[in-house]
């Protein structure tokens, strides 16, 4: 009887700090632990890394068993997606969305933090876009059911590819082939006081347009203000790539959903921009960003909920700059200084 109420209290407590956070977020930098690599640590080692570092979020993009184990009474707070492969069973078969809470969340819900369960990653536009919404409602229903000790939120991750429009950040408002999914989806986060994950990149946006952005603004190297919509001035790109997504929310009456940023980060190798200098200047500049509480022009002084994309540089994936995101080599030793505390 004693663990039942001392359970009631910490899920009424959890739910509390869930709240709290939603308007005065803590200033608190994450990770996206990806796990494409045949050389990485055990997961055990990871966390000690992360615990070090002071590192208190992550990000993983499906469940892995060992991984969730590891996470155990750590006090580091979880994001957990799931494959895009799920997304239509867990859309079409309410039963195989309780089986994954139940694999997936429930043996873990006392001993990990789970902050969001995420349904696909950048799958809005694509063939599979219609299966996002009912797998986040499936998956809510299945949550909601399965007696966890304290609520979690359900939502999606998207690329700024939703966009249609994002220059001026005002004009931001989701693409013709994407509205007509992103509207009910931000209507289901705003019922549900749920934030939308949006993966922020001044890097490939940089890359696909280098006639009209400078290196220094998407670097947050410079103190010049680069570009004037209306009375907002903007002197980094991710500021404005972030406003342009708030201002796509209001367009379709959901301004109130807050954005947090699942992935951003340089390559530290790859081509003539994606060299360790870079890299160690964005990551920690916009560290800073975040932790330093500024929010964006158009939400100033709203502290920016974010993961830096990624812990470790990962040898399964595409040669190329896709293999050199990491902050950290396998054997964990830094690829480049990251202060993790700046403020």
């Amino acid at each position: 009887m004693r663990s039942e109420v001392f359970y009631r209290i910490m899920a009424t407590f959890y739910l509390l700090m869930v709240h709290s956070n939603s308007l005065t977020e803590a200033k608190v930098i994450g990770v996206n632990y990806g796990l494409l690599g045949d050389n990485l640590p055990p997961p055990i080692h990871t966390i000690s890394l992360l615990k070090s570092k002071n590192i208190t979020r992550v990000r993983l993009f499906n469940p892995t068993e060992d991984v969730l184990q590891a996470l155990h009474n750590t006090r580091i707070e979880l994001v957990l997606g799931t494959l895009n492969q799920d997304l239509q069973p867990l859309a079409t078969d309410i039963s195989f969305a309780f089986r994954w809470v139940q694999s997936n969340v429930v043996p873990h819900a006392n001993a990990v933090r789970f902050r969001y369960i995420t349904a696909g990653n950048e799958v809005i536009p694509s063939a599979m876009q219609n299966y996002v919404l009912p797998a986040m409602q499936n998956l809510k229903s299945a949550l909601q059911v399965s007696q966890l000790p304290y609520p979690i939120p359900v939502t999606t991750v998207v690329a700024t590819s939703v966009l249609g429009t994002s220059f001026p950040p005002s004009s931001g408002e989701f693409s013709a082939e994407a509205s007509h999914i992103m509207t009910p989806i931000a209507a289901f986060l705003l019922q549900n006081h749920t934030p939308l994950l949006v993966n922020v990149y001044p890097y490939f946006a940089y890359i696909n347009d280098r006639k009209d952005i400078s290196l220094a603004y998407a670097l947050f190297n410079t103190n010049e203000v680069v570009v004037r919509d209306g009375e907002l001035e903007y002197r980094n790109l991710f500021d404005a790539m972030a406003d342009a997504v708030y201002a796509a929310l209001e367009k379709v009456g959901c301004g109130s959903v807050e954005v947090v940023v699942a992935e951003s980060g340089w390559p530290s190798k790859g081509n003539d921009v994606a060299n360790v200098g870079n890299a160690e200047m964005y990551n920690n500049k916009f560290i800073r960003h975040v932790l330093g509480g500024y929010g964006t022009p158009r939400r100033p002084g709203k502290s920016i909920e974010a993961y830096v994309f990624a812990l470790f540089n990962e040898d399964l994936k595409p040669a190329g700059t896709e293999q050199n995101f990491g902050l950290f080599y396998p054997d964990m030793s830094d690829v480049y200084p990251v202060n993790f505390n700046a403020i």
